[in-house]
């Protein structure tokens, strides 16, 4: 039976792929299907799911700015949009139920809000998965988009605690003196090296942070966000959650899987489903508008709703305890699996084309935006210089210390994390915080004298994107990218980049070029 999920999962995921959807939608299928034909889930994919959804809120922690949560932006957007939703939620079902739709008639007040907590979460699951496909995550927007769903699922471990039959002990005290072993911890991983026993040392880690919270009462989930936000400014973080994203994508098949089998949908069911996959542009809607009064810029609010337009796996969590404890009839828990089901569909098509829907509606957009300036979304110049750089990673600060040590070249650095930025400036480069792809970036640099812009940015569609922007502002320069593969070098050369670097290809060259002065006369 377990070869058959494999297959089917494949099967629906490549198919889905070729329409250009993530596969992850084709896995939301499989599992209803595999149900509808009468397959029987073991415990083994439930583990597989809870194994990938603890290892995707490890890999979050990873990443984390805890600083950032008390930022007015983050804690006042995910608190201020949860308690509009569900007082609008409460608002529609009596609305509804007034009207004789079934499974609406007899839901009090009380059902009515715990069916708007449900669903004023969004997923942490689709919405990361859509910031790394999109090479986003320590975007503004990535940024912003991840403390609202750390809060939410903050405010949903609460609620689980207190409605379980489960309460967490005192021990659960204990848990303050944490931050103590962060010198250990942080030891234990540089010790690990960059093989093998470093990707094992985070599913180890990752899994003993739930354990540990498990034995005072607590969710698993929660110890290992913890856990892996003490080890989040360690130098092997980033690498560390690199190792870990192949694991985590197969673990997280299973709980694509597993909600398939929640239960088989009615017509009625369906019906309820609809309803509430129309209001998804409602609910991103409210994101972009309680984002833009809270003084973030129209663009960042804009591709942060549209990330949080989706139902979330904590919904479903959340429905499940309802109906365990009689608050909820059952045929709730299938509505809400069918709408989150539905929310993945919409906010992965919506995702895919969201940069060109803010281009394309911009000056729509921007009547929402106030006049004020958060300090982080200020934009600053990168002087007098021939040459810039975008995305100082490992790849842009080697070209950026070449070009300014070895060949005397004036040169600006640009990253979208800003934390990067400030390291690299600490470090003595000349690094500007920005965007690459926001084209309200590119539209307030001046570019006199610039007259070479390279990207070193990993996600060739991050290149495309900004190489678009740059054309829409009207640069006249030279242009250059990297790409893995040859296919992905000729999109950008299609694209309008002058040159490709092709890194596997032209690696060995390189090599050899940086070797032959070891032959000496020979």
């Amino acid at each position: 039976m377990d070869y058959l999920w494999i297959f089917i999962a494949f099967v629906c995921g490549f198919l889905v792929k070729q329409i250009g959807l993530p596969p992850l939608v084709g896995y939301l299928a499989a599992g209803f299907g595999l149900h509808a034909l009468g397959v029987e889930p073991d415990a083994s994919l439930q583990t597989l799911g809870d194994l990938g959804v603890i290892l995707l809120l490890f890999t979050i922690g990873l990443k984390l700015n805890v600083a950032s949560l008390f930022k007015t932006e983050i804690w006042a957007g995910a608190a201020g949009h949860m308690s509009i939703i569900i007082l609008l939620t409460m608002v529609n079902c009596i609305a509804l139920a007034t009207l004789g739709l079934i499974h609406f008639v007899g839901l009090d007040l009380y059902g009515a809000a715990l069916i708007g907590f449900a669903v004023s979460f969004s997923s942490t699951v689709i919405a990361v998965k859509v910031l790394e496909e999109n090479g986003e995550m320590r975007s503004r927007h990535g940024q912003v988009a991840i403390g609202i769903l750390v809060i939410q699922d903050i405010a949903a471990v609460i609620f689980v605690t207190l409605a379980s039959d489960m309460s967490p002990s005192w021990w659960a005290l204990s848990l303050l003196a944490l931050p103590l072993i962060r010198p250990a911890l942080h030891h234990l991983l540089g010790l690990c090296g960059h093989g093998e026993l470093l990707p094992l040392a985070g599913i180890f880690l990752a899994f003993t942070g739930g354990e540990l919270f498990e034995l005072v009462g607590l969710k698993a989930h929660l110890g290992a966000l913890v856990v892996a936000v003490l080890l989040s400014n360690h130098s092997k973080s980033a690498e560390l959650a690199k190792s870990l994203l192949s694991f985590k994508d197969i673990f997280l098949i299973g709980f694509f899987l597993s909600i398939g089998f929640t239960a088989l949908p009615t017509i009625d069911m369906l019906g309820v489903a609809l309803i509430m996959a129309i209001a998804l542009p409602v609910k991103a809607a409210l994101f972009f508008f309680w984002l833009t009064r809270l003084k973030l810029r129209a663009r960042t609010s804009f591709l942060t709703a549209l990330s949080l337009g989706n139902y979330s796996e904590f919904g479903l969590i959340v429905c499940s305890i309802s109906v365990s404890q009689g608050l909820l009839t059952k045929e709730w828990l299938v509505i809400m699996a069918l709408g989150v089901s539905l929310s993945f569909v919409f906010s992965s098509a919506i995702n895919a084309v969201s940069h060109r829907l803010y281009a394309r509606w911009v000056s729509h957009i921007k009547r929402f935006e106030k006049p004020e300036r958060l300090p982080e979304d200020r934009f600053d110049q990168p002087g007098d210089v021939a040459i810039l750089v975008v995305g100082m990673g490992r790849v842009g600060t080697g070209a950026y210390d070449t070009l300014e040590k070895d060949m005397a070249k004036t040169v600006c650095g640009i990253d979208m994390d800003r934390k990067r930025a400030v390291s690299s400036r600490d470090s003595g480069r000349n690094v500007i915080y920005g965007d690459a792809e926001d084209p309200d970036f590119w539209s307030n640099i001046t570019f006199d004298g610039i007259q070479l812009i390279m990207f070193a940015m990993p996600n060739y569609l991050d290149i495309q994107e900004a190489q678009k922007q740059l054309q829409y502002v009207g640069f006249n320069g030279k242009t250059a990218g990297i790409a893995r593969h040859e296919d992905e070098r000729k999109k950008l050369l299609a694209a309008g980049v002058d040159e490709v670097f092709n890194f596997y290809a032209e690696a060995g060259a390189g090599f050899a070029d940086e070797s032959i002065h070891l032959l000496g006369d020979a």
